[in-house]
């Protein structure tokens, strides 16, 4: 799955600062988000395809480290984030 630029500016606008915000903690976890969505319904339907059950665990620990990152820098942006993500039930 590749996202369009457009679709990326729509995720950065939405979670970042500004469509052109592409650094933010909260933008790179919504993007790896969008991703991480994607290749697990793909696994779903594909379950022997190993190395994208590999990438999906690469981007599932990319995102654990931004968000503790950012749990430990600025806790009311990471409930924010969670929040509008809904990653935690």
């Amino acid at each position: 799955m590749n996202l369009t630029s457009e679709q990326k500016q729509e995720i950065f606008g939405k979670y970042g600062k500004s469509d052109k915000d592409t650094g933010s903690p909260e933008s790179q976890i919504a993007l790896f988000s969008n991703r991480i969505n994607h290749l697990t319904e793909h696994l779903k339907t594909n379950d022997k395809d190993f190395s994208t059950q590999r990438a999906l665990l690469k981007l599932v620990g990319k995102r654990r480290r931004l968000l503790d990152y950012l749990k430990k820098r600025e806790i009311e942006r990471y409930r924010a984030i969670i929040k509008t993500l809904e990653l935690r039930k």
